[in-house]
């Protein structure tokens, strides 16, 4: 069991350090200004594509065989590190706080649904890949 929580810690770190970097490269938002907080839009949705895909590619069966504690470091840490839901929570209620209701409801939408298709396209890349068994990525 401690292996297992090491390596979701270090991976926590690991996600957390990307969804900085990747939020400093799609440049700052600023709430206060109501422009959309599109760096944590971004990263919310790359982290739903990853977890889609993964979550099916390194399952037992999968594209990939991995050991549980490998597959709970990436899954639970560094993607867990790298989406940003609390944030997403925070950014909300600052919209509607500064009385921004349609930036708020866009950013929930494009977020919640953005998120949810993501999840789902990299499920179905998964699914595709498993079901070639030629894939050389195999």
């Amino acid at each position: 069991m401690p292996l297992k929580l090491l390596l979701i810690a270090l991976g926590g770190a690991v996600g957390a350090v990307l969804r900085y970097l990747l939020g400093v490269a799609i440049g700052p938002h600023d709430i206060a200004a109501a422009r959309f907080p599109t760096a944590t839009a971004i990263i919310n949705i790359v982290g739903c594509l990853a977890i889609g895909f993964l979550a099916t590619a390194i399952r037992p069966g999968g594209l990939w065989e991995m050991r549980e504690e490998y597959r709970l470091g990436l899954v639970i840490g560094v993607l867990g590190g790298f989406t940003t839901f609390s944030t997403f929570g925070r950014e909300t209620f600052a919209l509607m706080e500064s009385q921004y209701y349609g930036l708020a409801g866009a950013y929930v939408v494009v977020s919640n649904a953005g998120g949810l298709a993501a999840v789902w396209l990299g499920h179905m890349l998964a699914t595709s890949m498993l079901a070639n068994p030629s894939n050389p990525i195999r």
